[in-house]
């Protein structure tokens, strides 16, 4: 694989905000690339050692003074991207970190592109690319469950595993070419079982995480929680309680809720997506009917439905109605009993959104239905947490699985059959970027911030 100082440009060294942009209490500035050091000497730096913060007067090159900052030297490899890199810590706000990168371009430095950091990081063999999705994850983490994982998956869970997988594919190889080299040698042909056998394991592993993508997806958004019932059955206000803000509107008029309204509720051990969507009920209304397809849409792929109603008669009524349309676990919940005295026996659950009585009971009740909707992940559990590792694992799977219909017709000479180990083998490399694969590089690498 090259390196970062191979590609065009690698030998620029580059500097980025690494901060939000805008008002706080600092921003940091990096540098990364050979003449980082250089730079930071011609903005005022002096004495610099590896790790160690200095505090400097930084001055364009023009002698105007530009900020009392602090600045740490990481020198390669020993640091993020592998190349020298110089982080300076400047005061926060618009105008001061936009002279300081000015600064440095006026010195020399190019402008970062979107994930230029990470990537030469992963050029530099200081992390692999699945590795290098998880630091995108990790920033992008909406719940604390997939933040979790992002960080296993940073500390190189998963792409040990792809790794082994890979392992067992070259090894699967190696049988077969030494069946075909050395048929004659002490210890006899390989037994065609022998080698079944270990394609069967490693399609049924590749097949065993695949299915952990479902899983993943619940971690990062949530498991899909539906507040349904008719119109005025307090769907919307239960909502906002749940939520503890107001995020749908809540007025007397039917219909009000014409679209679905999501909001991520982050709790152990799943997060909960819940979902308020339109009144189910028969109307006229264009508008509101097209709201009530979208209702019907989300009841289909719900894990867990709240079957609200103002009434006992109301709530029998939605749970029949909802139980026809979804699979999910359905919690009737009587939405007003702070108004009316009711009977909450059975699986009833009694809540008022003004009082916020029942509310702890039924989140309770929504986390259980949750952890028997989804299963939750052991510690040590690597989960495929993007569509690129779906994808590629699927493609090493599908070969596999190929590969093993060959062998066992013996349509295909056994050398032919091995292409589809080659292949698979070549997917999986491509997951973690044993080989250079540029195109690769550049879909993993699109998504990424300025400065990461």
């Amino acid at each position: 694989m090259v390196t970062a100082r191979q590609l065009p440009g690698g030998d620029d060294t580059i500097v980025a905000l690494a901060t939000a942009a805008g008002r706080g209490a600092i921003a940091v500035i990096r540098l990364s690339g050979a003449r980082a050091i250089d730079i930071a000497r011609a903005l005022g730096a002096s004495g610099l050692q590896p790790r160690r913060v200095t505090r400097v007067a930084l001055r364009h090159p023009n002698g105007e003074p530009l900020d009392d900052a602090l600045i740490t030297w990481f020198a390669a490899p020993r640091s993020y991207t592998g190349d020298e890199v110089v982080e300076i810590a400047t005061h926060g706000g618009h105008v001061v970190p936009a002279l300081v990168l000015a600064a440095c371009v006026a010195v020399g430095a190019r402008p970062a592109t979107p994930g230029e950091f990470t990537r030469r990081a992963v050029l530099n063999g200081r992390m692999d690319l699945v590795q290098a999705e998880a630091v995108a994850d990790l920033i992008d983490a909406r719940t604390t469950a997939m933040h979790r994982q992002a960080l296993s998956q940073l500390d190189g869970g998963l792409s040990r595993r792809l790794l082994a997988l890979r392992d067992d594919v070259i090894h699967l190889e190696a049988l077969i070419a030494y069946d075909i080299d050395f048929p004659e040698e002490d210890d006899g042909p390989i037994a065609p079982a022998r080698i079944k056998k270990a394609a069967e394991s490693l399609r049924d592993a590749l097949r065993a995480l695949l299915h952990t993508a479902p899983q993943a997806a619940v971690l990062r958004d949530g498991v899909l929680v539906v507040i349904a019932g008719p119109p005025n059955a307090g769907k919307s206000s239960l909502f906002n309680a749940l939520l503890g803000e107001s995020r749908a509107l809540v007025t007397p008029i039917a219909g009000t809720t014409r679209d679905a309204i999501e909001a991520v509720l982050d709790r152990a051990p799943l997060p909960l997506r819940f979902v308020d969507t339109a009144g189910l009920r028969d109307t006229t209304d264009e508008i509101e009917r097209l709201g009530i397809e979208v209702s019907t849409r989300y009841l289909g792929q719900a894990q867990v439905v709240l079957a609200c109603g103002a009434c006992a008669a109301d709530i029998e009524a939605t749970t029949s109605v909802i139980a026809s349309r979804t699979a999910g676990t359905v919690i009737p919940v009587h939405t007003k009993v702070d108004l009316r005295v009711v009977d909450t026996t059975g699986n009833t659950i009694g809540v008022s959104a003004e009082t916020g009585q029942g509310l702890r009971s039924l989140l309770e009740a929504i986390d259980r239905a949750a952890a028997s909707a989804v299963a939750l992940p052991a510690g040590d559990d690597v989960l495929v947490t993007r569509e690129r590792h779906r994808a590629g694992l699927a493609a090493a799977h599908d070969e596999l699985s190929e590969f093993l219909l060959a062998w066992e017709s013996g349509a295909l000479p056994a050398p032919v059959a091995a292409v589809h180990l080659y292949a698979a083998r070549e997917s999986l490399s491509d997951l973690i970027g044993v080989v250079d694969t540029e195109d690769v590089l550049d879909r993993v690498f699109r998504e990424f911030c300025i400065g990461k």
